[in-house]
């Protein structure tokens, strides 16, 4: 039996006039990496800070563990750790003194875990370095530490990988892949960065406008992306017309290719080409190509950029 870690029943949240969320209604299971997916200002940051209790739902209700979020349930947040959009640190304090004070506030007695955390976010050698003079991408690690530093069994992290380089997004995408598969830790992220969610995430929920649009197994998408068939020639016209009178179901695309979505063709793309020869209109172009990440999330969206 799966167990839910994190659940929302129908939240919403309006500010004013303005209806940041809407009924969103989501599960994620133990051990899973949830992927949050949409543009900026789809309602991300606005879900995650009601996941915290840092803002109230208008309406609606969200559950960690099976209890209801909220603020002064202290008990709750002992167990969770969490970045939300710009990680704050004191700037006339080290990145060791900023942890020492966090250390302080989760009444960890081991003052060793300061140095487990440095070593596992690569901050050694920033370690006596004040905060102001952290890079982006460092204090992102430090804001990270600290989400990480009382070793909790819910993360929830709201675009980590800001101002990372990309050899920081890989550390960071291997060390929650083994957080998540290792120790069981439930990870709940959000990004804009489509194709590296994608990379590690085992489940994935598309936000857009405020509303829950898709809700999918990263297994799933290789099953569920669109593919096709594109194909150019020198006599475009003589290649569309056999292509019908031979059964394929033809497209022209806005830059007059022709698109088949058949799968047979798909599959044998060389049936195709030699169908074309034979007919005096060999193929100059003849390329399969399948939805990635991005592509399917702006189709389903409805924004230009997926494969129509």
């Amino acid at each position: 039996m799966t167990t839910d870690i994190i659940r929302t029943e129908n939240i919403s949240k309006h500010f004013g006039d303005v209806q940041a969320v809407s009924e969103l209604s989501l599960n994620v299971r133990k051990g899973e990496i949830y992927g949050f997916l949409g543009l900026n200002g789809a309602g991300k940051t606005t879900t995650i800070r009601m996941l915290l209790g840092m803002i109230r739902p208008t309406s609606g209700t969200a559950f960690i563990n099976g209890k209801i979020v909220s603020a002064d349930n202290t008990e709750l947040w002992g167990k969770v750790g969490s970045l939300v959009e710009t990680p704050y640190a004191y700037p006339e304090l080290t990145v060791r003194e900023n942890l020492e004070i966090f250390r302080r506030l989760r009444f960890i007695s081991d003052k060793k875990v300061i140095d487990n955390v440095v070593d596992k976010l690569k901050l050694n050698s920033y370690a006596n370095r004040k905060a102001k003079n952290l890079s982006l991408g460092n204090n992102q690690r430090l804001g990270l530490a600290k989400a990480l530093m009382h070793n909790p069994e819910i993360l929830l992290l709201d675009e980590p990988a800001n101002g990372l380089d990309p050899a920081g997004i890989y550390e960071i995408r291997e060390m929650l892949s083994d957080l998540a598969t290792n120790h069981g830790v439930t990870i709940f992220i959000s990004s804009h960065i489509l194709a590296e969610i994608s990379r590690f995430s085992t489940r994935i929920g598309i936000i857009h406008e405020g509303k829950l649009v898709k809700e999918l197994d990263t297994s799933q998408l290789e099953e569920i992306s669109s593919k096709r068939l594109l194909i150019n020639a020198g006599n475009i016209q003589l290649a569309y017309s056999v292509l019908v009178e031979n059964g394929f179901n033809v497209e022209k695309t806005k830059d007059n290719h022709i698109s088949l979505k058949d799968e047979s063709a798909i599959l044998k793309p060389d049936v195709i080409a030699t169908l074309m020869g034979n007919a005096g209109c060999p193929p100059t172009l003849l390329k399969v190509e399948e939805e990635d990440l991005e592509s399917y999330f702006f189709r389903i969206i409805g924004m230009k950029g997926g494969i129509q």
